[in-house]
């Protein structure tokens, strides 16, 4: 693997950008720098979103900033790890509806520090950002979102997700007497779906080095300035972990294409 820079910039020009509501952030991180151990071999000559979608021909951080364009982003910084240079080539020739930079850690700062250091390359300090998990393919409203965190004056609010639960489960009475079989049904709880509106002063608060998770997150929840914002009823969301995953994605495509 060769050194990547630290920093580079793609750009197209904002003149067909979508108006947005004042209150919708017009920029996005994307973490891109996950290793994806278990897609391998897919990963094993590619970052985990350049793993394409079967049947799509676009990696997954296409359709990422075809989706965050569409919800009114004109600035994404790509935050990038192993094997960046892929990603940043890919970048370079592609056709994007965004201006895109990548930001390279140049040593692992965890996932707050990554996070943090990628914000510093935002446009807009003063403005609210998006930020997204570079492994998740969903469609949903961010502009609801933001409107969500607006209405509550959260510093940060997590769209959370109610996956399925990859096995089948059996329903019984009171007796113990077996009364159904349901195929995959909803988890009854929600999860961190990965994807995020920031406050413009959230980013002072994340750790330099080290997981936000662990502790800006709760830190925000005991001062009850961390939202929730459930994904709407029928929203596709699925993280992109495994092999499995990629498959059960592309099913997904082709039912939703009729095919």
């Amino acid at each position: 693997m060769t050194d990547a820079p630290p920093e580079s910039r793609s750009s197209v020009s904002a003149a067909a950008y979508p108006a947005s509501p004042a209150q919708a952030p017009v920029q996005a991180v994307v973490l891109a720098g996950g290793q994806g151990s278990r897609l391998r071999p897919y990963t094993d000559d590619r970052p985990k979103p350049m793993v394409e979608i079967p049947g799509t021909g676009v990696p997954i951080i296409g359709h990422q900033l075809a989706w965050l364009a569409a919800e009114g982003v004109t600035d994404a910084v790509i935050s990038c790890g192993h094997l960046a240079e892929v990603l940043q080539d890919w970048l370079a020739e592609a056709d994007l509806p965004l201006r895109v930079t990548t930001v390279v850690e140049e040593e692992p700062l965890g996932r707050g520090g990554g996070l943090k250091y990628a914000a510093r390359h935002l446009p807009y300090a003063d403005r609210p950002w998006y930020a997204t998990n570079g492994d998740i393919w969903t469609r949903f409203s961010l502009r609801e979102m933001a409107e969500f965190h607006a209405e509550r004056g959260a510093t940060a609010t997590l769209a959370l997700a109610r996956p399925r639960i990859p096995w089948g489960a059996v329903e019984t009475n009171e007796f113990g007497q077996v009364l159904d079989f349901i195929e995959s049904p909803p988890s009854p709880y929600l999860i961190n779906a990965g994807v995020y509106v920031f406050g413009p002063e959230f980013a002072a608060l994340l750790p330099d080095l080290g997981d936000h998770e662990r502790t800006t997150f709760p830190r925000l929840a005991r001062e009850r300035r961390l939202a929730g914002f459930p994904l709407p009823q029928g929203a596709y969301w699925r993280a992109i972990d495994t092999a499995k995953d990629l498959t059960e994605a592309a099913r997904e495509l082709a039912a939703q294409s009729g095919s």
